[in-house]
């Protein structure tokens, strides 16, 4: 499943790039986002920890 960021929540502390950096990126607003195309099912484990080490609960899966 691809995940989601939730721009209004998140507060860019890069947490989900540094853990999945296959998925997740910064953006140039410093706000996370998430890599088109990328293989969400492969990276499923990862992304669930990001989800779960999100501050502020930005992410969802």
């Amino acid at each position: 499943m691809k995940p989601q960021v939730n721009g209004d929540l998140c507060i860019g502390c890069g947490m989900c790039a540094s853990m999945c950096p296959e998925v997740f990126i910064m953006s140039d607003d410093g706000k996370a986002e998430v890599i088109a195309g990328a293989n969400y099912a492969a990276f499923a484990d990862t992304i669930k920890e990001a989800v779960e080490s999100c501050p502020t609960k930005a992410i969802s899966a």
